[in-house]
């Protein structure tokens, strides 16, 4: 007997601990008594007398646990005059009108007699902003659902996976092998020094190619001039290296072109012979 007393209590706790949420509120909405739909097709708002309204009120949103709950209250007293269940896997109970977008047809349940009997009315709103906001409200509850079904599924999957034991036994140990940091640096430098991107921006050296020297002078006694040595002035783009070699190249120039001179003053002029002896 103890165990089976226990049982409602505990169904009582749970339904206490499940929180109200109000998602939507407005302060004024218009409640029509519609006409039955007589074919499929959708309601309309133009079939309503929109201007005379039954009743108004507020219309309150609450979402409470799975559940999401559609209030109709007395603005002065909070008396409640209608409600609307929004369940997962149940018909939605908001079905809006295809001829407005302030207008909706509220599926309304009552408990009467142990017996549970539901209703169709018509409600509006003032603005169409809070007619958007009343769906958001509901779509947002839905969204809630949703994911609230994909976390469980992921959280079944999780247990029934084997779980895979990572940690050590009784014996076991771990070997860490630690490389020498320097030695690790300079293998780096080396490799970014080798690297084709770095070769690639290096400059090759230029190499700077002078003139051959002049040809040594006739050795004829009538061009007894000497050649011209002003050659053009030599590139120097290497320094002090490049310079010395030019200096030495005229050097050995100048010493050709001596040599050359005095070889043509040693020849006697005596193409003619003596005029004087042959008279």
């Amino acid at each position: 007997m103890q165990k089976e007393e226990a049982a409602p209590n505990d169904q009582e706790e749970n339904e206490a601990e499940a929180l109200e949420l109000v998602l939507f509120q407005v302060p004024e909405c218009y409640v029509y008594l519609i006409p039955p739909r007589k074919s499929a097709a959708s309601y309309r708002a133009d079939e309503w007398d929109v201007n005379n309204w039954v009743w108004e009120g507020i219309l309150k949103v609450i979402s409470k646990g799975e559940e999401c709950i559609v209030r109709l209250e007395d603005k002065n007293t909070s008396e409640l005059y209608a409600r609307a269940f929004l369940r997962k896997g149940e018909p939605h109970p908001v079905e809006p009108v295809i001829d407005s977008s302030r207008y909706f047809v509220l599926r309304v349940e009552e408990n009467i007699d142990g017996r549970l009997r539901h209703a169709f009315i018509g409600i509006g709103f003032r603005e169409r902003t809070e007619a958007y906001d009343f769906q958001a409200a509901l779509h947002d509850h839905m969204k809630y659902l949703d994911k609230k079904k994909t976390a469980e599924e992921m959280e079944q999957k999780f247990q029934q996976t084997s779980l895979v034991d990572y940690s050590l036994k009784e014996g076991e140990t771990l070997v860490l092998q630690l490389k020498n940091k320097s030695a690790e640096i300079v293998k780096s430098k080396v490799s970014e020094n080798n690297s084709p991107e770095k070769k690639a921006n290096q400059k090759e050296p230029l190499i700077c190619i002078k003139p051959p020297p002049p040809p040594p002078g006739p050795l004829s006694p009538s061009t007894g001039q000497k050649s011209p040595t002003n050659f053009p002035p030599n590139l120097n783009l290497q320094g002090d290296s490049n310079h010395k070699a030019s200096e030495s190249t005229e050097d050995d120039s100048k010493e050709s072109i001596s040599s050359g001179n005095e070889i043509t003053q040693d020849i006697p002029d005596d193409d003619f012979g003596d005029f004087q002896t042959a008279s």
